[in-house]
Order: structure tokens, then C-alpha cells, then sequence
């Protein structure tokens, strides 16, 4: 805030995010899954206005701090929004190319109904672990795997759930995750200090998630899938070349990723690699477009516009049956365009809210309720939660209840690594769970599944943050200072 910009109170700072909450639970009532095409963008838009009145006219916040506020907060979002585009030129290609159905086809020969949640859960966790990315995980092995999910029975809502529990598991305890490096350096800890600390939460809560699976999947009734899942292999293999060439593609991808190289040319050269492939092994399907899409001229030119279409816009291939056709279709770059869309109304609100002071007129709020350590830790886990409604990002998630707790737990004689793992128990995960979030709004345009038809089976998100809140209520894996540390901590604060 600027010096002449007055302090929020606690209900002008509370507005706001009750007229956000409130407009969002009517539009979601009468629009359902379609909220995504323009509705919640709208929700989040006449809210920013709300946030940018009480801003402006209580607060004396001038228009030019707060325009600066959205931008800075949007500006925040971009490369996420870079690799949220290359992420669907990357499905395009690879639907194309036949990596995608590839991986249906032989995920249908080696998996069953009995065990295809928990194996689902465990594949995305693994990958994710090795190349420390959430998103690149679901973009990638968790679109084939909800294609398989698909066509073994099981209702998308729920397959997305189990990738989406693995892939946040793995990306929580890999080192090459960004989060995972973030939490420790808000808190005031080394990487590996806090992922051995993040075991005592994380293991029990991934257990707990595969029994949950497991027993879906056990009691499932799931009658005729056999038969359904010949018939669909047999439509995969005479639509397209399927061979073992096509696996190439992904793991170069996955190697580039183990090496560290940034997201973004990642995914640019895997979607340039699946283009290649495409016109390599799939001329069939490129002619079959091109006379449904009424492309005249030489394989060369059909190649070139149909390969074109696929990095750019919609793609749907056409068999005799209805469920592979499902399995079959991607928007490319413009079907993230309405993502897009909503995550810069998110941030503008984000933007704004923070600028104002109004987050931390909230936050400061919340602390001055904390007496215990229970108490403590359930107050930064329910804080990395709001910062992720209202901010719509989860490294500010991360960084703001960062900041904010990590004197105070030192002050209770609370060592950094409990902070990083609180953060990561409650920002990280939960950030899928909410469909204005870049998370939630990205891998729901990325699995076509709408975030709240997914996040009720996301049970190791859910698990998460109340697993942290009740180590933490029975002091259970805490890890405190010593006398010594502790008269050294305020021999140093005396000292400044």
C-alpha cells in the first residue's frame, strides 16, 4: 500500500472474498461443468471489480497501484500460461502422431479393472517423482491413462482423481520439483531435510489413498469390459500404426525433463517431435482428415495443415466406435484458450487483493488466534488453502504463509522443516481442488474433465492437509530446537 492508502478492516478486506465465493456457488448451480466456457471468468471479473471499488474508494488505493497490482500478479502467471499452450500443441500432436492412443492400446493389454486405479495412482507418482512435474505428468501418462480408465469403465471423475493423487504425491516428494524446492527456502531449511520430514505426513496419506483405490476398484462392477476392451483395442490398432517407435518420443521428453531442461522447451520439442511422427507413421490418418476437413493438393500439403491444425486447434478422429472417438479428440492451443482466460481474471483478483492490503489484513487476522502448536500448524495449512481461492496460485500459496509464519514458528521453537511441510501439505496439494486456480484450471483442460467432477476423488489431496493438522494436534513427528539453538535463535534477534 501506498502512504496514503488507509488499512483495511476485516470485513472490507472479508467482502470481496465473500462475493467471489457466493457468485461462484449461484454460476456453478446454474452452469455446472460449462463454467469453464466464459461464466466463472465473468464471476472472477465482477469480483476484481468489487475488490478494485473497496480499494478505491475506502481504502484510497489510487487506480495506477492497483492496475500495477493485476498486472504484476498476471504477470506472475505467464509462464505458466506458455506451458499451458505448449501443453495442448503437445496433446494435439501426440493424439496425431498415435503416441497417445499407443499408450491406450497397450495399457488396455496389461491392465485390469481390479487394479487399474491403484496402477494408475503409482505410474503417475512414479513419473512424476522422477521428472518432479505434476502437469507434465498428467499432460503426458495421465491422458493416456484416463483414456484407458475410460474404456475399462470407470467414470472419468474418478480415474482423474487417482492421476491426479499420484502425479501431486510424486511432485511433492521429488527433488526436482519447484515446489519442493520453494517450501524449504520460505521456511528456512535444506531440500532434502524437509522431503525426509514430509515423509511422516505423505507416506500415511498415499497409503491411505491406494486402500481407497484399491477397494474401488475390488468392489467395482464393471460387467462386459472384456468384451468393450477388445473391441477398442481392435479399433486403436486399424486406425492407426501402432509400434514401438512411438514410445520414443516420450522418453526423450522424460529424459530432457530427469536432465533439468525448463518445462517450456520441453514440451515445444515434444510437440515438434510428435509432429514429426505424425507425418512419419500416420499418412492414413492424415489423408482420412484432410478429405473430412476437404484439404485438396499433395500428401506433403495435407501433412503440413493437418500437422498445422493439430498444434493450433480441434482435432477429432473418427472411428466406427463411439468411445474410441471419445478417446480421440484435443483442442490443441486454442483449446486452452478459455484456461487461459481464467487464469488472468484470477490473478487481476489476486492482483488486487494483495495490493489493497486486504490479504494481509486477513492473514494477520488468522495468527492472532494461535495459541498452540496444533493450532499453529492448522492455521497454515487453512491459509495456504485461502491464498490458493484467492490468489488462484499456488506458489503465492506457498510464499506468502512462507513468509508470514516462519518467525513465528521459530519463536515457538518450531524448526523449518515443519513450516515446509505444512506448506506443501496444504498450498501444493490443494491447488488442483480449486477450479479458478492455475492448477485446478489447467489439469481440468488438460484431462477434459471439469475440476469439480475430478476433485472428489483427488483423496490424497484431501487427505493431505488434514493428515499435517492432526500430526500436528497430537505432536506427532515435530521436529523442535534444542535449548541450545534456541538461546542462540535469541541471542541473534536481540543482536538485530
Amino acid at each position: 500500500m501506498d502512504k496514503t492508502s488507509k488499512r483495511p478492516s476485516i470485513s472490507e478486506a472479508l467482502f470481496p472474498i465473500v462475493f467471489l465465493i457466493v457468485l461462484l456457488a449461484i454460476n456453478i448451480k446454474v452452469f455446472g461443468t460449462d463454467g469453464l466456457s466464459g461464466s466463472n471468468q465473468l464471476v472472477l471479473i465482477v469480483s476484481a471489480a468489487v475488490a478494485g471499488l473497496i480499494a478505491s474508494i475506502r481504502l484510497n488505493v489510487k487506480w495506477e497501484k492497483i492496475q500495477e497490482g493485476m498486472i504484476n500478479s498476471i504477470s506472475s502467471a505467464m509462464s505458466s500460461i506458455l506451458i499451458l499452450l505448449l501443453i495442448g500443441a503437445l496433446a494435439g500432436t501426440w493424439m496425431l502422431s498415435g503416441i497417445v492412443p499407443a499408450m491406450i492400446y497397450y495399457g488396455l493389454k496389461v491392465l485390469n479393472p481390479t487394479v487399474f486405479l491403484v496402477a494408475a495412482c503409482v505410474v503417475c507418482g512414479v513419473v512424476s517423482i522422477a521428472t518432479g512435474s505434476s502437469w507434465t505428468t498428467v499432460a503426458t501418462v495421465g491422458v493416456a491413462l484416463l483414456g484407458i480408465g475410460k474404456a475399462l469403465g470407470f467414470s472419468e471423475g474418478l480415474v482423474g482423481g487417482a492421476i491426479i493423487s499420484g502425479a501431486y504425491f510424486g511432485d511433492k516428494m521429488s527433488p526436482l520439483s519447484d515446489t519442493t524446492n520453494l517450501a524449504p527456502a520460505m521456511a528456512g531449511t535444506d531440500l532434502f531435510t524437509h522431503i525426509k520430514h514430509m515423509m511422516k505426513t505423505t507416506v500415511p496419506s498415499i497409503i491411505i489413498t491406494l486402500i481407497i483405490f484399491a477397494a474401488i476398484g475390488f468392489i467395482g462392477n464393471r460387467e462386459g469390459t472384456v468384451g468393450q476392451v477388445e473391441e477398442i483395442s481392435r479399433v486403436i490398432s486399424s486406425t492407426f500404426s501402432i509400434n514401438g517407435w512411438l514410445f520414443l518420443v516420450p522418453v526423450i521428453v522424460f529424459i530432457l525433463i530427469v536432465k533439468k531442461v525448463p518445462a517450456i522447451p520441453v514440451l515445444l520439442a515434444g510437440a515438434i517431435l510428435g509432429a514429426i511422427f505424425a507425418v512419419l507413421f500416420q499418412q492414413e490418418v492424415i489423408r482420412d482428415l484432410a478429405s473430412i476437413s476437404s484439404i485438396e493438393g499433395s500428401l506433403s500439403l495435407q501433412s503440413f495443415k493437418i500437422v498445422m491444425k493439430a498444434l493450433y486447434g480441434d482435432i477429432a478422429i473418427l472411428t466406427s466406435n463411439e468411445i474410441v472417438n471419445e478417446l480421440l479428440v484435443t483442442g490443441g492451443m486454442s483449446g486452452m484458450l478459455y484456461t487461459v482466460w481464467l487464469i488472468i481474471c484470477a490473478m487481476a483478483f489476486g492482483g488486487i487483493m494483495e495490493v489493497s492490503g486486504m490479504l494481509k489484513v486477513i492473514a494477520e487476522a488468522v495468527i492472532s488466534k494461535v495459541n498452540s502448536v496444533g493450532s499453529l500448524i492448522a492455521a497454515t495449512a487453512g491459509t495456504g488453502l485461502f491464498f490458493n481461492i484467492t490468489t488462484s496460485d499456488q506458489y503465492l500459496a506457498i510464499l506468502v504463509p512462507g513468509r508470514m509464519y516462519a518467525d513465528i514458528y521459530r519463536k515457538r521453537g518450531l524448526k523449518g522443516e515443519n513450516l515446509s511441510r505444512t506448506l506443501e501439505d496444504s498450498a501444493t496439494v490443494t491447488s488442483v481442488l480449486i477450479p479458478w486456480n492455475t492448477c485446478g484450471a489447467t489439469q481440468a483442460s488438460v484431462l477434459g474433465v471439469a475440476t469439480l467432477t475430478y476433485a472428489p476423488y483427488c483423496f490424497f489431496n484431501i487427505i493431505s492437509p488434514f493428515m499435517t493438522i492432526l500430526f500436528g494436534y497430537f505432536n506427532w513427528g515435530i521436529n523442535y530446537y534444542s535449548k541450545k539453538e534456541m538461546k542462540t535463535i535469541n541471542e541473534e534477534e536481540i543482536g538485530a
